[in-house]
């Protein structure tokens, strides 16, 4: 049985000092244009936590080693300190055989290359098990980290082949530490997969504490933020925005070439009231946020959105159909409505009342400060990451793998 129970894993109250430096290697498929700032790719709230943490990671001087898809430029990279590292491709080598080559084998590659003393990988998916194969193999600690609901979902629906959802099941069996963004997620992992994991709230950057914000309320503005698709339901958005046309809506997020994405954008078109903003720039997200007066989020299911964070951040209340271990409504920190009739009747609520209003937007704003902030959360995952090398080394790598 391992010594250190998942509670204890980098809990401790202490600071790790600058000497414990280990070499860290975050497997990020997707992170290249979080991590290089490049509008390119798939970016979305999973890349930005990764990109965010290992340039925190580096900048304490911790050996970190970035594995992405190549999408251009030189094989291997340094940007802010980090080590990129490209894979391959995403749509390298021959129909049917690319997952094994060069995919799989280019990933083992990288990981052997990097060589370092722990390994890093978050939302679930094949890789997961890719992953924690080679870690296992090769007496390597191996940390997984939740991105949404669906990973602790006993349905997988973001895994469509019985592939994925095999590797998937394994590498979450046998992980070395699992995280979770909540504690709902903590209890379902439990009780679908027979796995422990430890909570630790998701960071976000935002502005700096002693800024003071009000968001205005009479501006009327409500902001979406997400990709536009059918999970995050923007067409819930063009209904409320449609029954609500004193209300102007912004919709920030990147565009796709299929059927339901151009039917949103079609629809948005014609309603006077929406605009739709396509990806924007992450130095114009700040500005996006400070000229609204709610965020509004419609998804049939999330994790912990990077969106709560960067709107709370900002004093913004939050009117949305997902609740994450009810915080929403427990801390009065906006309005949750499971239908559109309900968003509506919040919206109206939290602009109708300026006590109600102003009250609530120093809520969320104290809320980020208190358990979101970059300093408040990072540390923790240094802690974990050294405490889990420390661990490993004093057993030569056997008690973390002794109960998979």
């Amino acid at each position: 049985m391992s010594t250190l129970l998942p509670r204890d894993i980098g809990n401790s109250n202490e600071d790790p000092p600058e000497a414990k430096t280990v070499s860290i290697c975050i497997v990020s498929h997707n992170g290249y244009g979080a991590i290089s700032g490049v509008t390119t790719g798939h970016i979305g709230g999973v890349e930005r936590q990764t990109s965010l943490l290992s340039r925190w990671l580096a900048g304490r001087g911790h050996l970190v080693s970035f594995l992405t898809w190549n999408e251009g430029g030189p094989d291997e990279e340094m940007v802010d300190g980090v080590r990129v590292i490209k894979i391959c491709g995403k749509d390298a080598g021959l129909a049917g055989l690319r997952f094994l080559h060069p995919k799989w084998t280019g990933l083992i590659k990288s990981l052997r290359k990097v060589n370092a003393d722990i390994y890093y990988q978050n939302c679930g998916g094949c890789v997961t098990g890719q992953v924690a194969i080679w870690c296992r193999l090769h007496g390597k600690p191996f940390v997984f980290s939740l991105a949404s609901d669906a990973d602790c979902n006993p349905n997988l629906p973001e895994l469509r082949t019985w592939r994925d959802r095999i590797l998937y099941k394994h590498g979450l069996r046998v992980a070395s530490h699992r995280v979770a963004q909540t504690a709902t997620q903590s209890k379902r992992l439990a009780k679908h997969f027979g796995v422990d994991s430890q909570v630790i709230p998701m960071p976000a950057p935002g502005p700096e504490p002693a800024e003071n914000f009000s968001p205005n309320r009479t501006t009327g503005r409500i902001v979406w933020v997400g990709r536009v698709c059918r999970v995050k339901r923007p067409d819930v958005l063009l209904d409320i925005a449609a029954a609500c046309p004193h209300l102007g809506f912004d919709v920030a997020g990147p565009l796709y070439d299929d059927a339901y994405t151009r039917s949103v954008a079609k629809r948005a078109n014609m309603l006077p009231n929406v605009r739709m903003l396509g990806a924007v720039p992450r130095g114009e997200i700040s500005g996006l946020y400070r000229s609204a007066s709610l965020l509004c989020c419609t998804s049939d299911y999330e994790g912990f959105p990077n969106t709560f964070l960067e709107a709370w951040s900002h004093g913004l209340p939050i009117v949305s159909m997902v609740d994450p271990d009810n915080l929403i409504e427990s801390r009065m920190l906006g309005r949750v409505g499971r239908n559109t009739s309900a968003l509506i009747t919040g919206i109206g609520e939290l602009l109708a009342d300026p006590v109600c209003f102003t009250e609530t937007s120093a809520r969320v704003r104290e809320y980020f400060l208190r358990n979101h902030s970059i300093e408040t959360v990072i540390p923790r995952f240094e802690r974990m990451f050294i405490d889990l090398v420390k661990l490993n080394s004093n057993t030569n790598g056997l008690t973390l793998y002794d109960n998979a």
